[in-house]
């Protein structure tokens, strides 16, 4: 039989964070995750990333750049990627700090020159500098909401992969 969690706030399952933490606490070797992904090439600059068993999810280039614009290009999911997973530690957080949202947004621009990409230079392919702007609408204290905001930048997975140097191997077989 499962059990029905009935601790929530800002449709957080309460429960099952708490449970994780304790499973976390009770066994470290648990902290420790692999996350994957399976991208297949569709032809042009058409691509399609496999995680787990959804749906895939497409990617493409906008026409200016040699593509047929069909889906996000892998710069845009990045932004995305990160607006999503701040989301998430702004709901996992303030959720335990018992802080409502009645709604959050985040707005997210990346400044990128093509040139390097595009072989005319040498040099710093990724983004030069990433900005999020978040607008949390709750009844909590301007204090409260700094205290979360503290809380998420401390903590968010792809915030600090972007934002630190992370080792990466690309190997071809």
């Amino acid at each position: 039989m499962t059990q029905t969690s009935t601790s929530r706030l800002n449709d957080v399952d309460l429960d099952a964070v708490g449970g994780l933490v304790q499973a976390i606490r009770d066994d470290p070797a648990k902290a420790t995750t692999t996350w994957a992904a399976h991208v297949a090439w569709k032809g042009g600059f058409a691509s399609a990333a496999r995680i787990r068993g959804f749906e895939p999810v497409d990617s493409d280039e906008p026409a200016a750049l040699g593509g047929a614009d069909s889906a996000p290009n892998p710069v845009e999911q990045l932004l995305g990627a990160l607006g999503n997973c701040l989301a998430v530690g702004y709901a996992a957080n303030a959720s335990v700090l018992g802080i409502p949202l009645d709604d959050l947004r985040i707005d997210l621009k990346g400044d990128l020159d093509l040139r390097v990409f595009l072989g005319l230079e040498q040099g710093h392919a990724g983004f030069e500098s990433v900005t999020a702007t978040v607008a949390i609408d709750s009844t909590a204290t301007r204090d409260r909401l700094e205290e979360l905001h503290a809380k998420v930048l401390a903590s968010s997975p792809v915030g600090h992969t972007i934002g630190n140097r992370v080792p990466v191997e690309i190997t071809l077989r």
